[in-house]
């Protein structure tokens, strides 16, 4: 039993590890954030359809599912975008470290869909968030354009888990992706073919680009997500959060091995994002501890 948590454990680091790692392609891919979703997307999709036609799962869902798809295929699309467009125009640290408040972003919303009372721990780590976004932001104006990039990205990225956690009561996983991949490549599909056109757009890319969009389609985005299902079964939540906390301390320590002095920021950075990171950790290490307190009470109060 030890065994098999602690090769599970390895497997979500390598699997935060991936995520991480899809920064460091999104700067090495050299086409623009737009064209490089949909080739992401689109390839994501032909992985995810070979998955489902090797276990011969059934790819029916209802018309009302078809509309939930839509909207958060899209949502993601544009998560993707303006997550892509935020590392090319500033730099990995940069945008990861913003993209960490989705956490923040989440407890806004979480209470609007899921019809609960807005948290005042949660606002008050909100507004730590905010302080550590304006000492990168103060210091670091030259990045302001990629920080509002990734703020709109970590933005979208919340909408899109907070709508995935109503979803995934009624629809399997898979399901939910191919379909929201799929939704998302077509949404892409039409606004490149009604601006810039997208005939030739395959044929524009470099070898080392396909090379890079099959990794990052394949590895980082189809296995990626069902390692992580697959994962989630035997792992506490607590363990799970914890350890993808690490994805941006991963991605910059990568970035700044592959990328040396691009990536290497003033210190006024680096104590901003330990502000923001640090808020993401203690903030989650306290909601497990509240989850915990009240599912202890819960098992107490039925006993009695």
């Amino acid at each position: 039993m030890q065994e098999n948590k602690i090769k599970n454990l390895l497997l979500l680091h390598f699997i935060v590890f991936i995520w991480g790692f899809t920064a460091i392609l999104g700067k090495l891919i050299s086409i623009e954030a737009i064209p490089l979703v949909f080739l992401r997307m689109f390839l994501a999709v032909l992985f995810m359809l070979l998955y489902f036609i090797i276990k011969k799962q059934s790819f029916l869902i209802s018309r009302k599912a078809i509309l939930k798809f839509l909207f958060t295929g899209i949502i993601i699309a544009l998560h993707w975008v303006f997550f892509f467009k935020a590392i090319k125009v500033s730099n990995i640290s940069v945008a990861l470290v913003t993209m960490s408040t989705g956490a923040f972003f989440t407890a806004l919303l979480e209470p609007i869909f899921f019809k609960r009372k807005i948290s005042l721990q949660e606002i008050f780590f909100g507004l730590l968030v905010i302080i550590g976004l304006y000492v990168i932001f103060n210091f670091e104006n030259h990045f302001k354009l990629g920080i509002l990039y990734a703020l709109l990205a970590s933005f979208l990225g919340a909408l899109f888990s907070v709508l995935n956690g109503l979803f995934v009561k009624d629809y399997k996983a898979t399901t939910i992706t191919l379909y929201q991949l799929f939704f998302g490549v077509l949404f892409i599909a039409i606004y490149i073919l009604f601006t810039s056109g997208i005939t030739g757009l395959f044929f524009k890319v470099s070898t080392t680009d396909w090379l890079y969009l099959i990794i990052l389609s394949s590895i980082c985005t189809a296995y990626a997500f069902m390692a992580s299902v697959k994962v989630m079964k035997f792992l506490s939540p607590y363990t799970v959060m914890l350890t993808t906390n690490l994805e941006p301390i991963y991605a910059i320590l990568l970035a700044l091995l592959i990328f040396g002095e691009n990536e290497k920021m003033e210190a006024t950075f680096y104590l901003g994002a330990v502000i923001v990171l640090g808020v993401v950790l203690v903030n989650g290490i306290i909601k497990n501890k509240n989850r915990r307190s009240r599912k202890l009470s819960q098992e107490i109060s039925r006993k009695k």
